[in-house]
């Protein structure tokens, strides 16, 4: 038992001592790493104040002679003064702190110094970045100066070149442009004294402004001939063409006070001199887009005078045809009120139907007056031909939907007038069609006609005694009209076809009751069949008359038909 206690508390014991060992090593582990960090952050602030700033402010020393390089001297040591006299001993002393943070394993208070310590060093080594490329460009700038220069000069003479060679597309300007040049040849000049005296706080803005300068002649030189030519020369003579133009048509009649050209010439004038006087100036800004615009325009008007010479033309000749079309309707319309009341009287025609003849007559009253107006508006040349001729337009579209309407209402009378002519056609052809099968029946002296015929035969007469009811009728209602002519077709037809079929079934079974007469002493069968048929024959029914008959012969002799066709 007391080996047992002995290895618990031994084992428990070691346990003590193996978390302790981990403990101190962990903490010597992070400790190390953190004072690594330390170390890393010592270097970078270090490297905040390198010898290529001393050496480039050196240089700058050598090279002062002006109070504007001084001054910016002053300012670069000022920078540099506060970055390497105030900023990084703080950042020394706040590094030091963070050293002992860590000696007190607070590492959670050494993480978030370490953090601000970064973020200022890195906001230094942007500054200092800065500070370098700014003396970097006065150190520098001789050298780059120089073959920047060179390049300006070679420009130089290039423009100096064209400028020569194209001296006459510049005109008047030619002395306004000269000065630029004479400009620029100063600033070539004050470039070399600012060398020469080592301000280049001032050669860099020689520099600049020569730059500027020579796009800015550039630019000149490449546009302002074509400008000059548009100001001075193409919209002058653009104006004068107007003015004579504007003048012929105005002699020869043309309304054209719509267009406003007078005081639009005036205002081009005006606005053209303006430009001319900003281009003496090489000023050229926006005088493309202006003198395009105002070419625009004169082609636009130019186009529109076209415009009303042709519509001119189009507007006599589109009156002719108009004029001709509308007639023709006139005439129509007029015949069709002239008749109107006997067609009332003559067809069955519906308020409706007579509302929509007033209707259209109504409209076509309004185009002849709007078609008079617009020949007095013509005359008297108060509107330009362009909108008349529109006008006119619109009228022929009127006209034509009126003639849609009007051949729809022709039509609907004129079916009417048709259907009253083919009914009385009918009725002669029904008639005729009667009288041929009454002459038949007539002809062929039937020994009985069925009641059933004369039964159909007064319903056919009937039926056209209807049809002549009707055409007698006025108003006529086509309608039923076409109700009784169909009617009274098919009785009649049925008639016809009725005479013809009784006709042939009586002369089949008359020749069939001959025929079989050959067999009535021989075959008792035969001949009760023949009485039987005979009956039937007498009395009307010759349809069974010759059923019976061929029955009955047909037990000596088949197909007896065929013998008697």
């Amino acid at each position: 038992m007391d080996n047992i206690f002995l290895v618990v508390i031994t084992t428990f014991i070691i346990a003590i001592i193996l978390v302790g060992i981990t403990f101190l090593v962990t903490r010597r582990k992070s400790s190390k790493r953190y004072k690594e960090k330390v170390e890393e952050l010592d270097i970078e602030k270090n490297q905040l104040i390198n010898v290529k700033i001393l050496s480039e402010i050196t240089k700058v020393r050598g090279m002062v002679k002006t109070d504007n390089l001084k001054h910016k001297l002053d300012e670069w040591d000022g920078t540099f003064s506060y970055i390497k006299d105030k900023m990084l001993p703080t950042i020394t002393d706040e590094i030091s702190e963070v050293d002992f943070l860590i000696d007190k394993h607070d590492y959670k208070g050494a993480v978030k110094k370490m953090a601000g310590i970064e973020l200022e060093i890195d906001k230094l080594r942007r500054k200092s970045q800065k500070l370098i490329e700014e003396i970097q460009i006065i150190t520098n700038s001789e050298e780059r100066n120089r073959a920047l220069i060179t390049k300006l000069k070679v420009t130089y003479r290039e423009l100096q070149g064209k400028f020569s060679r194209c001296e006459k597309e510049y005109g008047e300007l030619v002395p306004r442009i000269q000065e630029e040049f004479d400009k620029l040849d100063n600033q070539f000049l004050a470039f070399e004294n600012a060398m020469d005296n080592n301000d280049y706080v001032e050669v860099e803005k020689i520099v600049i402004v020569i730059e500027e300068e020579l796009n800015k002649l550039k630019d000149i030189l490449d546009n302002i001939s074509s400008l000059l030519l548009m100001a001075s020369v193409l919209i002058p003579g653009k104006i004068e063409e107007a003015k004579v133009l504007y003048g012929r048509m105005q002699r020869d009649g043309y309304p054209m006070d719509y267009l406003n050209v007078e005081y639009n010439l005036e205002e081009i004038t005006k606005k053209t001199e303006g430009i001319m006087n900003n281009i003496r100036d090489l000023k050229m800004e926006d005088a493309n887009i202006e003198l395009k615009t105002i070419l625009d325009y004169f082609n636009s008007l130019f186009a529109d005078f076209d415009k009303e010479k042709e519509c001119k033309d189009s507007f006599k000749e589109g009156c002719k045809k108009f004029r001709y079309k509308l007639e023709k309707v006139n005439k129509v319309v007029y015949d069709i009120y002239v008749q109107i009341d006997d067609i009332r009287v003559t067809y069955d025609l519906t308020d409706a139907e007579i509302n929509r003849f007033s209707t259209l007559n109504r409209n076509l009253e309004a185009i002849n007056d709007d078609f008079k107006r617009l020949l007095e508006q013509g005359k008297l040349k108060t509107f330009a031909y362009s909108k008349l001729y529109d006008e006119l337009d619109g009228l022929g579209i009127k006209l034509s939907r009126l003639q849609d309407d009007l051949d729809y209402q022709l039509k609907s009378i004129t079916s009417m007038q048709d259907d009253e002519y083919r009914a009385k056609e009918q009725l002669n052809t029904i008639q005729d069609l009667l009288k041929k099968a009454k002459m038949k029946l007539k002809d062929y002296k039937l020994p009985v006609i069925p009641s059933s015929y004369y039964v159909e035969l007064k319903e056919a007469q009937d039926a056209i005694r209807e049809i002549v009811r009707e055409l007698d009728k006025k108003p006529i209602v086509i309608k039923i009209l076409n109700i009784r002519v169909d009617t009274a077709r098919d009785l009649v037809f049925k008639i016809y076809n009725n005479t013809n079929d009784m006709i042939k079934a009586s002369q089949l079974s008359e020749k069939m009751i001959l025929y079989g007469n050959r067999y009535r002493s021989t075959y008792s069968e035969v001949d009760q069949g023949l009485e039987r048929a005979t009956m039937l024959f007498y009395k009307g029914q010759y349809e069974q008359s010759l059923e019976v008959s061929m029955q009955a012969i047909s037990l000596v002799e088949e197909n007896p038909i065929s013998k008697i066709k």
